[in-house]
């Protein structure tokens, strides 16, 4: 399974700037690329979550390269959101790995998702590439898991570590940044900056 997170940046000052009305017409485009884009690369949308959404690739159905088609489909929704809602920007996380996919809830609500390590990882992802120039962080297991690799500029979780930015490992404990992805989906030597 392969879950995707992408979450708008600066969205808490969007609401004291512009009106209610204003925000949900913008979370209704904003999500609108979303489920297209999601939908249109073989993944669906699980849950929306405030101005975020959770969406699952390779569940209820099963789909052998859904590493790929999640890839895929943050590259495009990444295009998507530049060329259309260009006033706003987001942050994409993408992970792959075993999870559970089934009803969760109380006898009287109840509601179909997916928990596990891929979907926490993802989430993180996805905060640590609004940080990131390129807005786009996936794992190393999707990475290893996708077929076609080309396009798009990835950093990697490495070795079960947490995936963090260079540049906050580099402030941290003095050392340049981890090894990453660069623009061709190809490693990136030690202590290069993805």
């Amino acid at each position: 399974m392969a879950v995707l997170f992408v979450d708008l940046i600066g969205s808490t000052e969007l609401a004291t700037r512009w009106s209610p009305e204003d925000v949900v017409s913008l979370l209704n485009r904003f999500f609108g690329i979303v489920v297209d884009t999601v939908d249109g690369h073989g993944g669906w949308v699980n849950k929306f979550e405030g101005d975020a959404a959770l969406c699952v690739f390779g569940a209820p159905l099963p789909d052998d390269d859904c590493g790929s088609s999640a890839l895929a489909a943050g590259r495009a929704l990444q295009a998507r959101l530049r060329r259309e809602l260009a006033e706003v920007d987001a942050g994409v996380g993408i992970s792959a790995g075993p999870a559970v996919a089934g009803n969760v809830g109380a006898e009287h609500r109840f509601e179909y998702t997916v928990i596990g390590k891929p979907v926490n990882e993802a989430a993180r992802l996805c905060e640590l590439a609004k940080q990131r120039r390129e807005r786009l962080l996936a794992s190393e297991a999707v990475l290893e898991r996708a077929s076609e690799r080309g396009g798009g500029s990835l950093a990697a979780r490495r070795r079960g570590r947490p995936a963090r930015s260079p540049r906050a490992d580099a402030r941290r404990d003095g050392r340049r940044g981890r090894r990453g992805v660069d623009r061709r989906g190809e490693a990136a030597a030690p202590g290069a900056r993805p």
